[in-house]
């Protein structure tokens, strides 16, 4: 028994070195057709399915080549987020939530990362943006005017060494050089009052470390917004906040939202912040989207067995348990995935169909898809 569980999880030094090798080709190849001077915009200016979309994401595949193999953290994700919308994404840690919106942003760690398949069309008004085609200076133009992102851990996010003053400066003089030193200021103070600091000329003055969590988030989301972008990604913007410092920023968002008419691409673990916030949900898993559609039918109508599992492990307000659900097992180790639905041994709902390979969509509804075939009967199927 031993013996088989080394060989399943040990990997040699040679075979180590015969992966890096294989992988440095890839990379370097991929690299290669990244860095060139001059990219036709053929390549990257593309057509939106829907011109109501804000994004779309369509198959997307996002790899990290490591020396231990391939991580397959984003495998065919498909979703759209439409114009003045919220979209929530959901699923527990590690299943690509954040790793997708950094292969929006192209901010995913390359040489080792990369997105290797699909596509990304994001409409900046003007034009539409294949971003994983997208050359490094047409991207430079996109990050912060047109796309933003609200990073995960604020005391990471802001420079230790920085005023508050300075750091939300730069951001509006890189993509406002045309503005003299004191509109830019005036600007950031704007900003601040917007995003609710009293004390707005005293913070201004500050370093990150002279204020509070909620403080600091508030400091990322001013900097977020500097440029009024089409589209926010908040990646778990209230995960260190306490309970009244998350409303505050949820009502914060929101307001935000309405009124610059933006769109909103929210990832978090807490299915109440989805439940206030969401327009739609999107339920990943292993790196999958397993099912996605408004929020009122993800939440009256779960159909996936993770989704349902994700709903019970959730504490309900005046129900008494002793213990609250878990979703027994754990995730597929990443590297080497099985073909079968990557659920399954973790799932206690199982038919006979489980035993084939990955389940494809089925469409419960116009806007209400589930891969599992559970839904076959009754669901009309989209191949992938």
């Amino acid at each position: 028994m031993s013996l088989k569980k080394k060989s399943a999880n040990y990997i040699s030094a040679k075979e180590s070195r015969e992966i890096s090798k294989k992988n440095r080709k890839i990379t370097k190849e991929l690299e290669k057709k990244r860095n060139r001077k001059h990219i036709p915009e053929e390549e990257y200016i593309t057509k939106m399915k829907n011109p109501e979309n804000c994004v779309e994401f369509d198959n997307v595949h996002t790899y990290f080549f490591t020396d231990i193999g391939t991580v397959k953290s984003v495998d065919g994700v498909s979703f759209d987020v439409p114009q003045g919308k919220t979209v929530g994404i959901v699923g527990e840690s590690g299943c690509g939530k954040s790793v997708t919106s950094l292969s929006l942003m192209q901010l995913v760690q390359r040489p080792a990362g990369q997105t290797v398949e699909g596509e990304i069309r994001f409409n900046s008004g003007d034009k539409v943006v294949n971003v994983v085609n997208a050359p490094a200076s047409v991207m430079q133009k996109l990050r912060g005017n047109y796309m933003s992102m609200i990073f995960q851990e604020p005391m990471t996010s802001l420079n230790p060494v920085f005023r508050i003053g300075e750091q939300i400066d730069e951001v509006i003089e890189l993509h406002n050089p045309e503005k003299s030193k004191e509109e830019v200021k005036a600007r950031t103070i704007e900003l601040l009052e917007m995003v609710g600091i009293a004390n707005k000329e005293g913070v201004y003055q500050m370093y990150p470390h002279e204020l509070s969590g909620g403080m600091r988030q508030r400091i990322c989301i001013a900097m977020a917004l500097a440029c009024d972008p089409k589209l926010i990604i908040a990646d778990e913007p209230t995960t260190a906040l306490d309970v009244t410092i998350q409303a505050q920023i949820l009502d914060l968002l929101r307001n935000l939202k309405d009124k610059i008419n933006s769109s909103i691409m929210l990832i978090t673990h807490d299915l109440g912040v989805v439940a206030e916030m969401a327009d739609y949900v999107v339920v990943m898993y292993a790196g999958r989207v397993i099912e996605k559609g408004t929020a009122r039918e993800i939440f009256k109508d779960p159909r996936h067995p993770y989704t349902i599992g994700l709903m019970n492990s959730k504490p309900v307000v005046g129900k008494k348990v002793d213990k609250l659900y878990s979703i027994p097992g754990s995730v597929p180790n990443p590297v080497n995935m099985p073909d079968y639905c990557y659920f399954k041994d973790r799932c206690n709902m199982c038919v006979d169909a489980c035993d084939g390979a990955y389940p494809c969509e089925y469409h419960v509804s116009p806007t209400h898809v589930v891969s599992c075939y559970r839904c076959a009967e009754g669901g009309t199927a989209n191949e992938q």
